[in-house]
Protein backbone atom coordinates (compact mmCIF):
# COMPACT_ATOMS: atom_id res chain seq x y z
CA UNK A 1 0.00 0.00 0.00
CA UNK A 2 1.33 3.43 -0.98
CA UNK A 3 0.20 6.67 0.59
CA UNK A 4 1.05 10.24 -0.35
CA UNK A 5 1.73 13.63 1.11
CA UNK A 6 0.42 16.71 -0.64
CA UNK A 7 1.41 20.36 -0.73
CA UNK A 8 -1.15 22.85 -2.02
CA UNK A 9 0.72 25.83 -3.44
CA UNK A 10 -2.20 28.22 -2.96
CA UNK A 11 -2.61 27.38 0.72
CA UNK A 12 1.15 27.10 1.37
CA UNK A 13 1.94 30.36 -0.45
CA UNK A 14 4.16 28.71 -3.04
CA UNK A 15 3.36 30.93 -5.97
CA UNK A 16 4.91 33.28 -8.49
CA UNK A 17 3.72 35.94 -10.91
CA UNK A 18 5.26 36.00 -14.36
CA UNK A 19 4.69 37.08 -17.94
CA UNK A 20 4.97 34.85 -20.99
CA UNK A 21 4.03 34.33 -24.62
CA UNK A 22 2.73 31.09 -26.15
CA UNK A 23 2.85 31.89 -29.88
CA UNK A 24 1.38 28.54 -30.90
CA UNK A 25 -2.02 29.80 -29.68
CA UNK A 26 -3.37 33.07 -31.07
CA UNK A 27 -4.93 34.34 -27.83
CA UNK A 28 -1.89 33.34 -25.76
CA UNK A 29 0.54 34.54 -28.43
CA UNK A 30 0.40 38.05 -27.02
CA UNK A 31 2.35 39.02 -23.94
CA UNK A 32 0.29 38.27 -20.83
CA UNK A 33 0.80 37.03 -17.30
CA UNK A 34 -0.49 34.83 -14.53
CA UNK A 35 -0.17 34.26 -10.85
CA UNK A 36 0.90 30.64 -10.72
CA UNK A 37 0.80 28.19 -7.80
CA UNK A 38 3.06 25.15 -7.52
CA UNK A 39 1.77 21.92 -5.97
CA UNK A 40 3.39 18.61 -5.11
CA UNK A 41 2.38 15.08 -4.18
CA UNK A 42 4.90 12.49 -3.12
CA UNK A 43 3.88 8.88 -2.67
CA UNK A 44 5.58 6.01 -0.93
CA UNK A 45 5.79 3.98 2.22
CA UNK A 46 6.38 5.84 5.49
CA UNK A 47 9.80 5.19 7.02
CA UNK A 48 10.34 3.84 10.54
CA UNK A 49 9.42 7.30 11.90
CA UNK A 50 6.15 7.28 9.95
CA UNK A 51 7.31 9.87 7.37
CA UNK A 52 7.52 9.67 3.57
CA UNK A 53 9.56 12.88 3.20
CA UNK A 54 10.02 15.99 5.32
CA UNK A 55 7.42 18.58 4.28
CA UNK A 56 9.80 21.48 4.95
CA UNK A 57 12.49 20.08 2.64
CA UNK A 58 10.04 19.89 -0.25
CA UNK A 59 8.32 23.20 0.50
CA UNK A 60 11.63 25.05 0.73
CA UNK A 61 12.76 23.68 -2.64
CA UNK A 62 9.43 24.57 -4.29
CA UNK A 63 9.62 28.09 -2.83
CA UNK A 64 13.16 28.55 -4.12
CA UNK A 65 12.16 27.50 -7.65
CA UNK A 66 9.03 29.69 -7.56
CA UNK A 67 11.11 32.59 -6.24
CA UNK A 68 13.49 32.33 -9.22
CA UNK A 69 10.51 32.57 -11.61
CA UNK A 70 8.71 35.34 -9.72
CA UNK A 71 8.28 38.69 -11.48
CA UNK A 72 10.18 37.51 -14.55
CA UNK A 73 9.40 37.21 -18.22
CA UNK A 74 9.53 33.47 -18.92
CA UNK A 75 11.41 32.78 -22.15
CA UNK A 76 11.42 29.26 -23.63
CA UNK A 77 14.90 28.83 -25.10
CA UNK A 78 13.89 25.80 -27.19
CA UNK A 79 10.90 27.45 -28.86
CA UNK A 80 10.71 27.14 -32.61
CA UNK A 81 7.90 29.73 -32.78
CA UNK A 82 9.71 32.75 -31.35
CA UNK A 83 12.96 34.40 -32.26
CA UNK A 84 15.16 35.31 -29.29
CA UNK A 85 18.04 37.77 -29.60
CA UNK A 86 20.15 38.25 -26.47
CA UNK A 87 22.06 41.50 -26.33
CA UNK A 88 24.33 42.95 -23.68
CA UNK A 89 21.54 44.45 -21.54
CA UNK A 90 18.35 43.52 -23.40
CA UNK A 91 16.48 40.62 -24.89
CA UNK A 92 14.53 41.01 -28.12
CA UNK A 93 11.73 38.60 -28.87
CA UNK A 94 9.82 38.33 -32.13
CA UNK A 95 6.54 36.45 -32.00
CA UNK A 96 3.52 36.54 -34.33
CA UNK A 97 4.68 39.73 -36.06
CA UNK A 98 5.17 41.44 -32.68
CA UNK A 99 8.51 42.57 -31.30
CA UNK A 100 9.28 42.91 -27.61
CA UNK A 101 12.36 44.26 -25.85
CA UNK A 102 12.96 43.43 -22.19
CA UNK A 103 15.80 44.20 -19.82
CA UNK A 104 17.93 41.06 -19.53
CA UNK A 105 17.60 41.18 -15.73
CA UNK A 106 13.79 40.89 -16.03
CA UNK A 107 13.98 37.62 -17.95
CA UNK A 108 14.60 33.97 -17.14
CA UNK A 109 15.53 31.56 -19.90
CA UNK A 110 14.03 28.11 -19.50
CA UNK A 111 15.24 24.97 -21.32
CA UNK A 112 11.75 24.20 -22.67
CA UNK A 113 9.93 24.64 -25.98
CA UNK A 114 6.91 26.50 -24.62
CA UNK A 115 5.95 28.19 -21.36
CA UNK A 116 2.65 26.32 -21.09
CA UNK A 117 1.57 25.13 -17.64
CA UNK A 118 2.36 21.60 -18.79
CA UNK A 119 5.95 22.46 -19.67
CA UNK A 120 6.43 24.58 -16.55
CA UNK A 121 5.33 21.60 -14.43
CA UNK A 122 7.88 19.42 -16.25
CA UNK A 123 10.60 22.03 -15.75
CA UNK A 124 9.88 22.21 -12.01
CA UNK A 125 9.80 18.41 -11.71
CA UNK A 126 13.22 18.20 -13.40
CA UNK A 127 14.61 20.86 -11.04
CA UNK A 128 13.28 18.99 -7.99
CA UNK A 129 14.75 15.68 -9.15
CA UNK A 130 18.16 17.30 -9.71
CA UNK A 131 18.20 19.18 -6.38
CA UNK A 132 16.70 16.69 -3.92
CA UNK A 133 17.87 13.18 -3.28
CA UNK A 134 14.55 11.47 -2.67
CA UNK A 135 14.55 8.78 0.02
CA UNK A 136 14.32 5.16 -1.16
CA UNK A 137 10.82 4.82 0.33
CA UNK A 138 9.46 7.33 -2.23
CA UNK A 139 7.82 5.63 -5.21
CA UNK A 140 6.36 8.60 -7.08
CA UNK A 141 6.20 12.36 -7.38
CA UNK A 142 3.68 14.69 -8.99
CA UNK A 143 4.18 18.39 -9.64
CA UNK A 144 1.34 20.72 -10.54
CA UNK A 145 1.36 24.27 -11.87
CA UNK A 146 -1.83 26.32 -11.85
CA UNK A 147 -2.31 29.38 -14.07
CA UNK A 148 -4.77 30.91 -11.66
CA UNK A 149 -7.04 29.18 -9.21
CA UNK A 150 -8.57 25.95 -10.52
CA UNK A 151 -6.76 25.75 -13.87
CA UNK A 152 -3.48 23.95 -14.25
CA UNK A 153 -1.41 21.00 -15.34
CA UNK A 154 0.13 18.05 -13.52
CA UNK A 155 3.07 15.81 -14.36
CA UNK A 156 4.13 12.71 -12.49
CA UNK A 157 7.01 10.31 -12.36
CA UNK A 158 6.81 6.81 -10.92
CA UNK A 159 9.98 5.16 -9.60
CA UNK A 160 10.23 1.44 -10.20
CA UNK A 161 11.38 -0.60 -7.26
Amino acid sequence: MSIYIEIDGWKSNISFSSAHIIPEYEKCGRLHGHTYAVHAKISGEPDNKGIIIDFSLLKNMLRKIAGNLDHKVLIPEKSKAIKIIKEKKNVKINSQDNSYVFPLSDCIFLPIGSTSAENLAGYILDKILKKISLPSNVDGIEIGVDEGYGQGARISKIFKK
